[in-house]
């Protein structure tokens, strides 16, 4: 399969919130395609709907109007049941904060999503211990989180993320709460998922260095997406956050 084929397609989105009696428009007929394989970047200031629109990606929320496709499944007209089961099977998320829960190891905390799904406790051992064999973590699998420095314990995001074998991974600010050498760290190994796995990863992230790595990026502005040479005079880019 060539980086031509797309494996996103966001057509025409709006996503409006009822404050009182005024409508509050957060995404205004967006429209955006990611190629499968894609290390694709979402930047643009805080309040843009950065978030909104992972959510809407992601099948944690629908829009207003408009499609989201992935792959072969109009996301957009599932029920809550379906998308919950097709978010289990086709998008990992790492979050900036990671949240793993403080009293699960590593092992347990990657092999939560592989509960909701029909395997045999065999199996989903051998693919969490793949996942953390990819993170380069399988000697601390039995650690809990509070154990972890904070660039170990993102990699048991990225572990958690992968081990259900995704369509997407969906990254919201993956390396916002992490120093500088860890945050390279981490930027290496969604490459390498990439490049390895052939992932598709879209990441939102504030920081310049972390868009840098990215395949292609573009900004969000006004509710919709915008070419990035159409805000080089954007400062907004430098505070991370």
């Amino acid at each position: 399969m060539g980086h031509d084929n797309t494996i996103l397609r966001v057509t025409d989105v709006h996503k409006y919130f009822r404050r009182g009696s005024e409508r509050v428009d957060v995404l205004s007929g967006l429209n955006l395609e990611v190629g499968e394989g894609e290390f694709f970047g979402l930047m643009g200031p805080s309040g843009s709907g950065k978030t909104t629109l992972l959510n809407l990606i992601a099948g944690l929320d629908v829009p207003s109007e408009g499609e989201v496709w992935v792959g072969s499944n109009c996301i957009s007209r599932m029920s809550e049941s379906q998308l919950a089961t097709w978010r289990t099977r086709n998008i990992g998320f790492v979050f900036q904060f990671y949240h793993l829960l403080p009293v699960l190891s590593a092992f347990e905390n990657v092999e939560l999503p592989l509960l909701l799904l029909p395997l045999s406790a065999g199996q989903r051992r051998q693919q969490v211990e793949t996942a953390l064999d990819l993170v380069g973590l399988k000697d601390r699998m039995w650690h809990r989180p509070g154990q972890l420095s904070g660039g170990q314990q993102q990699r048991v995001g990225i572990a958690r993320a992968i081990v259900t074998d995704p369509l997407l991974i969906v990254a919201d600010e993956p390396t916002g709460d992490l120093d500088a050498k860890s945050a390279v760290e981490i930027l290496d190994l969604l490459e390498e998922l990439r490049s390895g796995l052939e992932k598709t990863i879209i990441m939102v992230t504030h920081d310049p260095r972390a868009a840098r790595r990215c395949d292609r990026v573009r900004h969000l502005d006004k509710g919709q997406v915008v070419d990035g040479s159409a805000l080089q005079g954007e400062h907004v880019e430098e505070h991370v956050g």
